[in-house]
């Protein structure tokens, strides 16, 4: 198994200019970021529903299914 080096030789490299700069014109190097570079955040408001809109939202799905039931067994009647 032969090793190859994965990063480029500065002489063969194209758009390079002698010292590794960049002409005008290139696409530069890809910037390296940091994590969480903004300012604090201090106000984090919760994740999630709360329990009043989802109580209400599942029991109108429960008030629908029961709904759907009563129809089909009434058609089979």
């Amino acid at each position: 198994m032969s090793y190859t080096n994965p990063d480029p030789e500065p002489e063969r490299t194209t758009g390079l200019e002698p010292g590794g700069g960049v002409p005008p014109g290139e696409t530069p190097p890809a910037e390296s970021s940091l994590p969480e570079a903004g300012p604090r955040e201090t106000h984090n408001p919760t994740k999630g529903w709360a329990k009043a809109p989802l109580a209400v939202i599942l029991g109108l799905v429960v008030l629908i299914a029961a709904g759907f039931l009563a129809y089909a067994i009434a058609l089979m009647l």
